[in-house]
């Protein structure tokens, strides 16, 4: 059955339509075989006319339909009404078009031509064959709408199927923009962290040293420690883009490091109190990665200045704050990724946790963020 289904399917329309002529010429045939004498020329040509109309019926399928009727008045023909009405039923959706359509078919069927001798018939017969007539138009109009449903059916289909790829794609898209936003995030904490590190250091150096090589050399990392930071912010102003909640990405710093991170900072920094063990790690990431932005642009802006590293813990919930001092010697030239404290602020909503940053009355900067214990 579905290699016979899959061969028809194949056939071009115009064998299709040359095939429903010979078929409705067939039964014309048929029929005019059982009393040749009763066919006059006008029935020839409104059955010649009936059967030649199929080859229009795609691109007209009311009209042949209509001009199918006279040959089923004439010679109560079926296979061209019916063949007719069947195309007309797969392509229109006007319900009570084919109700009146399938109706007309069964009046022009019931009561005999001529007209002139309706008042001698049978009425309870001329009604029984109209019901049987109307039925049997039935079944072409219910097939034509079947198989316009099941079109329909296959479009939406289609439909959904290319949606749901199209929503995949954009949940692959928002996947990696997390991943890029979180990538770009990390890379600006710890890259930026220890190149600047390693430029403070070798600004040190260049005031400290004995001969003009080492002088030279120490200006060169400098140097090169600043073009480097200046790629990084090109970096991360392509890789940045929206906020999301995706899980960090390596490394994964935690409460343990804080001392080590200050400790390698190069700055003078009293660090008082420390996180519950608790904590989640995601918090103690968030708390790591303020200071080391805080010490970062304390070493950049603040050079020299004292910094004050602050836990707290309590109420279900973990703050940190970390605050400089005014700089008491003149700030390196070193280029800034603008997006540090934003990053900051994004990690503390992202944990349900409050972000604030701003001067101080004397002059230094501070840095606030508290993070629920959830």
């Amino acid at each position: 059955m579905n290699a016979i289904a899959s061969l028809w399917a194949r056939l071009p329309p115009l064998v299709i339509d040359i095939l429903a002529v010979l078929l409705a010429a067939l039964d014309a045939l048929i029929n005019s075989a059982e009393e040749p004498s009763a066919w006059s020329p006008l029935d020839v040509t409104v059955v010649a006319v009936a059967c030649a109309g199929l080859l229009l019926r795609r691109r007209f399928p009311l009209v042949v339909f209509l001009l199918t009727l006279p040959a089923a008045v004439a010679q109560d023909l079926l296979a061209a009404p019916i063949i007719a009405l069947f195309t007309l039923s797969r392509v229109s959706r006007r319900r009570w078009l084919l109700v009146a359509c399938a109706a007309l078919f069964a009046f022009s069927s019931a009561f005999p031509w001529p007209f002139a001798g309706a008042d001698r018939v049978d009425q309870f017969g001329a009604f029984v064959y109209f019901v049987y007539q109307f039925a049997t138009a039935a079944a072409p109009v219910a097939l034509g709408q079947l198989l316009q449903a099941r079109e329909d059916l296959a479009k939406r289909l289609v439909e959904i199927e290319d949606a749901k790829e199209h929503e995949q794609a954009l949940y692959a898209q928002t996947v990696l923009a997390r991943e890029r936003n979180q990538l770009a995030r990390e890379m600006h904490d710890v890259v930026s962290h220890q190149v600047s590190l390693i430029a403070v250091q070798a600004a040190a150096l260049q005031v400290t040293a004995g001969t003009e090589q080492e002088r030279s050399g120490a200006e060169a990392i400098r140097e090169l420690s600043v073009a480097t930071l200046d790629e990084l912010r090109t970096m991360v102003a392509l890789l940045r883009m929206a906020g999301s909640s995706s899980p960090g990405l390596t490394p994964q710093p935690t409460s343990a490091d804080i001392r080590t991170l200050i400790a390698a900072s190069g700055l003078e920094v009293e660090l008082d109190g420390e996180l519950p063990r608790e904590a989640p790690a995601a918090v103690q990431r968030a708390v790591y990665r303020t200071i080391q932005e805080a010490l970062t642009n304390a070493r950049k802006h603040s050079p020299g200045a004292p910094v004050s590293v602050r836990l707290e813990a309590g109420d279900g919930a973990v703050g940190v704050t970390v605050a400089n001092g005014p700089a008491r010697s003149r700030a390196l030239a070193l280029p800034g990724s603008r997006v540090g404290l934003v990053g900051l602020r994004e990690r503390s909503e992202l944990l349900g946790g409050t972000f604030r940053a701003g001067s101080t009355p004397a002059g230094g900067f501070e840095v606030h963020a508290d993070f629920p214990l959830r």
